[in-house]
């Protein structure tokens, strides 16, 4: 590997850590390295490593949430109900709908969702549909307040984020948001629902791998899942720490400033 393969990797593996989480949207990022600098796909060997990555982040800094809900969601099936097996089903049920809008719509988003006239406009909608959510926001909401029909409008919601430059925590936020869930209960709640979205795609892209062969060199790979891990594990712990203080407004000025340069590059090429 040279210098430049090694600064691909690091660059990359940190857009994939740093933006999982936020609402600016992951796969918009990752995207347009080879949209506007020309750069090679790192490979599937590499979005498996970094994927994997991310989700340890996410377990390992909702461990104990994790531990108590998966614990409970286990007892539930034998009778014993608590709010800890309610919200777990709930993430279960959520997350069907992206399943369902990957498996129908997977391959049509691939072929016309990665232009960059696409990016730029859900940059741009999303991104003022956050900035509303946020403001027009006055209820108070718990996570442990959440019902069906409200898992429901999230899961739908997570769906849409299969397009490039939606957000899926974007989305999730700001349906939580407009549903009258205060900022870290929505928040929470969009960590918790990435889950099982990010071991899921990351379980069909390493059948995929296993399918195809990979001559990747695992050592870029390794190091490509350290750095996302280490950077969605400090991108989590700061969001919910400012989150409270800053809001959405700092995430809805980046999306716009992106995408209105984004608009401008698909204008200057065109």
């Amino acid at each position: 590997m040279t210098l430049s393969d090694w600064i691909h990797t690091v660059i990359l593996a940190l857009i994939q850590g740093l933006t999982e989480f936020l609402p600016i949207s992951s796969s918009a990022h990752l995207i347009l390295p080879s949209q506007l600098l020309g750069w090679e796909d790192q490979g599937l060997a590499f979005d498996v490593g970094v994927h994997v990555g991310t989700l340890c982040a996410v377990v390992l800094y909702f461990r104990s949430e994790v531990w108590t809900i998966s614990k409970a969601s286990t007892l539930a099936l034998v009778g014993q109900r608590s709010d800890d097996a309610r919200i777990g089903w709930l993430v279960v049920l959520a997350t069907l709908p992206a399943i369902a809008a990957g498996l129908f719509f997977g391959d049509l988003v691939d072929h016309y969702g990665r232009s960059i006239l696409v990016i730029a406009a859900t940059t741009l909608i999303f991104g003022v549909l956050l900035g509303w959510a946020d403001i027009a926001n006055r209820a108070h909401k718990k996570m442990y307040e959440i019902g069906l029909s409200d898992a429901v409008v999230i899961g739908v919601a997570q769906a849409i984020a299969l397009i490039p430059g939606t957000s899926r925590s974007g989305i999730t936020i700001t349906a939580a948001l407009a549903l009258g869930y205060e900022r870290q209960s929505a928040a929470r709640f969009s960590f918790l629902l990435s889950i099982p979205v990010i071991l899921g795609a990351g379980t069909l892209k390493s059948l995929e791998l296993l399918q195809l062969g990979s001559d990747a060199n695992w050592q870029m790979v390794g190091v490509g899942a350290v750095i996302a891990a280490l950077s969605a594990w400090a991108c989590i712990h700061l969001f919910l720490s400012w989150l409270d203080r800053i809001g959405m407004r700092p995430f809805v000025i980046y999306r716009l400033i992106l995408g209105f340069g984004l608009l401008a590059v698909w204008g200057l090429s065109g």
